[in-house]
């Protein structure tokens, strides 16, 4: 992982669970097929066919790439959250919730700062 090419605002999301503001990626308006992959280390995280537009003002995702992320409890706030990490160099992406209308009912709810997207080659 080479830290070093990330900006201040990626190091603290994915290293310190920090989290972006809401409707500042300029992800949230990405509709080209691609993959979505980790802004650490480049590990492909999400297929651009399982993102959705959820409203909340950060890119979102029914589904990750199997066997690419791990979870943890997350209880910083209030209530128990599920968080989201990069399981090859553990940065952090985002929360995951039990509230979308999708195939899997899941909300993948990913900073857009922690992702780089790959658009598939034409």
């Amino acid at each position: 992982m080479n830290t070093q090419k990330l900006t201040p605002e990626q190091h603290c999301v994915l290293y310190e669970e920090g989290t972006e503001r809401p409707f500042t990626s300029p992800l949230n308006d990405e509709k080209r097929t691609g993959v979505y992959v980790c802004a650490g280390c480049g590990t492909p995280l999400f297929e651009s066919s399982t993102k959705f537009d959820s409203g909340t003002g950060w890119p979102s995702f029914y589904k990750p790439i199997e066997g690419n992320i791990g979870t943890k409890t997350d209880r910083k706030l209030l209530s128990e959250r599920t968080e989201y990490h990069c399981l090859k160099c553990g940065g952090h992406q985002g929360h995951v919730f039990n509230d979308s209308p999708t195939p899997t009912g899941l909300r993948y709810c990913n900073n857009g700062v922690a992702l780089q997207f790959v658009p598939e080659e034409e």
